[in-house]
């Protein structure tokens, strides 16, 4: 399920069989322009690959909206919110929170989340709809569908 007003109505009808959330991070850092074409990349790969977790794990997992921080800000005080977005999401039915982002510097900060942590190695591309790119990204999925599961 997605965070849209038809995904969450069915939610709420039956969330009792919902009990893994994924929270997608991205960096957003606007003053660094050089590095705006990489991190725009970035972001449209993450969010074509979580959009593919969600339709493999449909009908248990719940795509939570998207967590923007500050790519060179303080990644303390970002996972002191991201356990902030931890706790009201645990406050539903879910048992299984995940982190999902292609920042290597979480992996510094990952004892400090309340939730697991899944980072990939991202890459940047300019054909994102191609044949190609999309059978990576798929079979990367298969991987992450995997691990999820692994805690279940």
């Amino acid at each position: 399920m997605q965070w849209t007003k038809k995904d969450m109505e069915l939610y709420l009808g039956s969330k009792e069989y919902f009990d893994t959330a994924i929270i997608p991070i991205i960096p957003f850092q606007l003053s660094q322009e050089a590095n705006i074409g990489k991190s725009t990349s970035k972001r449209e790969v993450l969010s074509v690959f979580v959009t593919e977790i969600e339709r493999e794990l449909s009908g248990r997992l719940l795509l939570i909206p998207n967590y923007y921080y500050l790519e060179f800000g303080d990644k303390d005080e970002e996972a002191k919110r991201l356990n902030n977005w931890t706790e009201e999401i645990s406050k539903q039915p879910f048992k299984h929170v995940f982190i999902l982002t292609f920042d290597a510097g979480w992996k510094r900060h990952e004892k400090d989340l309340d939730a697991n942590l899944l980072w990939l190695p991202g890459f940047q591309t300019d054909q994102l709809n191609s044949t190609e790119i999309l059978q990576m990204i798929r079979g990367q999925v298969a991987d992450v569908v995997e691990l999820i599961r692994s805690y279940w």
